[in-house]
Formats: structure tokens, sequence, C-alpha cells
């Protein structure tokens, strides 16, 4: 009997760091593995896991942050978006204080205002998904 194929499931955030009421900036990721690049934390949901406690999660474990959610962004689903197979994120706007450190599969985390979001140096479509976020 033939497996069905279908895409993959992941979470992606766009992470804004406050300081009480002054917005700080977005967090990114510096991927530790490959595709190596800056990245929105994220990753794949695992079986039995709802997607919000799945953002949370991937949040925590690549920035040591703990995140509320605002709202969902959307849901992206092209299948070119990541070059290791086929993969369908959910993306949801997310709220932290405190500090970012790296964790899990994060080399580095950064603090970026929307001026100085390196879009360039994205991995994914999160060049895509940021900017969609910023016209919003």
């Amino acid at each position: 009997m033939k497996r069905p194929r279908t895409p993959l499931l992941a979470v992606d955030t766009i992470l804004r760091l406050w300081d009480g009421d002054a917005f700080r900036g977005i967090v990114l990721i510096e991927r530790l593995n490959p595709p190596y690049g800056f990245a929105l934390p994220g990753g794949f949901v695992e079986l039995g896991e709802r997607v919000e406690e799945a953002v949370l999660r991937e949040v925590m474990e690549e920035t040591g942050l703990e995140a509320r959610i605002a709202r969902l962004m959307g849901v992206y689903s092209d299948p070119e978006r990541d070059p290791r197979f086929h993969v369908v994120s959910v993306v949801f706007v997310c709220d932290a204080e405190g500090e970012p450190r790296a964790g899990d599969d994060a080399k580095k985390v950064g603090v970026y205002t929307l001026e100085a979001l390196p879009l360039d140096l994205l991995v994914f479509d999160h060049k895509r998904i940021l900017l969609d976020y910023v016209r919003m």
C-alpha cells in the first residue's frame, strides 16, 4: 500500500520584542544547520501537538523567550519555500519581553528594527513573510 505524500507542517513566528511599552524590534535567529542564513524562529509541528503549542515551544527552544500569541498572520505553502522538502508553514505574530539567547538549532539570535532587517540574508520564504508583515 502506498503511503500518502503530503507536505510537512511547520510554524514560524514574527517575534516582536518589547521592553514594557517600547518596541525593541523583531527577533531573528542565525541558523546552525543548512540552509544557512537568518530565519524567523520556528520549526516543525510534532505529532499530537497543536500549532499554537508548537509556535510557543519553538520560540522558547530557539530564543529562550516566553512568548504570547498576538494573532495568526497566515499560511505559506509555496512548494519551493524550503530547499529540503515541501513545507507548509502557519505563521503567527507573537510578543515577548526579556533578553533572547540562542538555543536548539540557533547559532545566534539578534533583535532588528524594521529598518535594519537583513532581508537578503533570510532563508526559506521569510523575506516574503516579513515584507507581508510590514505591509500590513
